[in-house]
């Protein structure tokens, strides 16, 4: 038995100790630098000021324009070739011409690069040298899943100081995504070799899933059976523990015993990053739920909304179904919206948001026995943030499942059932230490993850050699 453990640890560990390398090194550079995206507060930031005073046609002659008979979220926005409602489904989003219902995809690489320049000058970058790169499905930075509803992407390089590459949807024409040079390159260095992201692999996420969670379990394995041969090969001399082994088989066994909680641990929570609802749930809403929070309303009431005031200054202009009622906010900046459901009078600020009766009356259709939603306060055990900077987000605890709703746009954070908390500890917290406590202080959070992966980068170097010693002989 020992003999077969003995053999399987050591040829695993040949294949996988480079892999160990890269995933602690990398670690230690996506703690800092996350993958590029586009933050809300860039594409507040970026849009045109709505003009007032045109005539726009009925937000219901929109959504019957676009073809989409799920749609649940309308939005009004201001591009370079006039004003255009963005219709989003559950699965796809697609923009009218606001003043006729045409269809207003952008086909133009000069319609692209001009949305791209006025993006970027309301964002105070400079777009004079911009030029279109291509019109792609899929690049290194635009493979995740959320761009699948505005792809096909182009891509505009705007050849300022930062390296800034804009992407603009051609099915919405909106700026979905921004990168600059120094996020591509240490990204490169970072998430895109920790996740095994080249784009011909990411681009297929079945496959990419598939390889990736193998490839972790396998590492998990082989972790696992080094940690059995170690505590077992530990030698007592009386008072003092000692190695049977020399040279830099005693570091790699001397270093495993110290890291090996760390290394088990983020090993198993970095496989667990791959479950995808094998082991826990995905914490996302059921049919009949869904059923409930994404019901398309009348978008007809919408018109007793037209007249209505707006802040004078506003970005953008939403109309979304929430409870079965049409909303709209207006959106001045990141953190100022009016929000005014049809039929009432506008809730201006600070009380811009759906209220706990309002989220109460929605959950109590979500489930049974739900209770009276609570505001979450900084340092929750489970964290979520609203679109909005301040924002109150609301808990619904309904028997063992709980429901996060943001206030600002009444989307559903979180669905919390049982086994959804659970691997909020088995998954985020053993792999990035998000624990509240380090949460409250992120330095010595910064410390510990840089520590606790340099330890492991030195333990992995250690296997390196040994396995490449081994092959020599072999």
């Amino acid at each position: 038995m020992m003999g077969a453990i003995v053999l399987l640890h050591r040829w695993l560990g040949i294949a996988f100790c480079l892999l160990f390398a890269m995933w602690f090194a990398t670690g230690i550079v996506m703690h800092f630098m996350p993958f590029p995206s586009l933050t809300e507060a860039e594409r507040i930031a970026g849009l045109l000021p709505l003009n007032r005073g045109q005539t726009l046609m009925a937000v219901n002659d929109a959504v019957i324009a676009s073809g989409i008979t799920d749609a649940t979220r309308v939005r009004l926005v201001r591009r370079s070739d006039g004003p255009v409602y963005v219709v989003s489904g559950a699965s796809r989003a697609r923009a009218v011409r606001a003043s006729d219902g045409a269809d207003a995809s952008v086909v133009s690489p000069d319609v692209a690069l001009v949305i791209a320049q006025d993006h970027a000058r309301q964002r105070r970058l400079d777009p004079a040298h911009a030029e279109v790169l291509a019109r792609d499905d899929y690049d290194q930075w635009s493979v995740p899943n959320g761009f699948d509803r505005y792809r096909p992407l182009f891509r505009v390089a705007l050849s300022d100081a930062a390296g800034t590459v804009v992407y603009v949807s051609s099915l919405t024409g909106e700026v979905v995504l921004d990168t600059t040079r120094s996020e591509r390159g240490w990204n490169f260095a970072g998430s895109v070799l920790h996740w095994i992201y080249p784009t011909v692999l990411r681009s297929n996420w079945r496959l990419w899933d598939h390889v990736v969670w193998t490839l972790s379990l396998l590492a998990l394995i082989a972790a696992t059976l080094g940690a059995v041969l170690g505590i077992v090969r530990i030698r007592f001399r009386g008072r003092q523990i000692s190695s049977p082994y020399r040279g830099w088989h005693v570091l790699h066994h001397v270093i495993g015993l110290v890291a090996t909680a760390f290394v088990l641990t983020w090993i198993l929570s970095g496989w667990l990053s791959m479950d995808h609802g094998r082991l826990f749930s995905r914490g996302q809403l059921t049919v009949a739920e869904s059923g409930v929070t994404n019901a398309s309303p009348d978008w007809t009431v919408a018109a007793s909304l037209d007249g209505e005031t707006t802040w004078p200054s506003a970005r953008e202009v939403e109309w979304f179904a929430f409870d079965g009622d049409v909303y709209r906010r207006g959106r001045v900046g990141i953190g100022r919206q009016t929000l005014i459901r049809a039929g009432e009078t506008a809730r201006d600020e600070p009380s811009g948001f759906l209220s706990v009766r309002d989220v109460q009356r929605l959950t109590t259709r979500l489930a049974a026995d739900c209770g009276i939603p609570s505001r979450l306060v900084d340092g929750d055990d489970y964290p979520a943030q609203s679109i909005v900077p301040g924002a109150p987000v609301y808990r619904s605890r309904c028997g063992d499942r709980w429901f996060d709703i943001d206030s600002a746009d009444g989307s559903v954070l979180q669905r919390l059932d049982p086994s959804r908390r659970a691997y909020r500890w088995f998954y985020s917290a053993l792999h990035t230490l998000d624990f509240p406590i380090l949460l409250a202080h992120p330095r010595l959070r910064d410390v510990l993850i840089i520590g606790l992966c340099t330890l492991g980068l030195v333990f992995s170097i250690t296997g390196i050699v040994i396995g490449w010693r081994r092959l020599r002989l072999s």
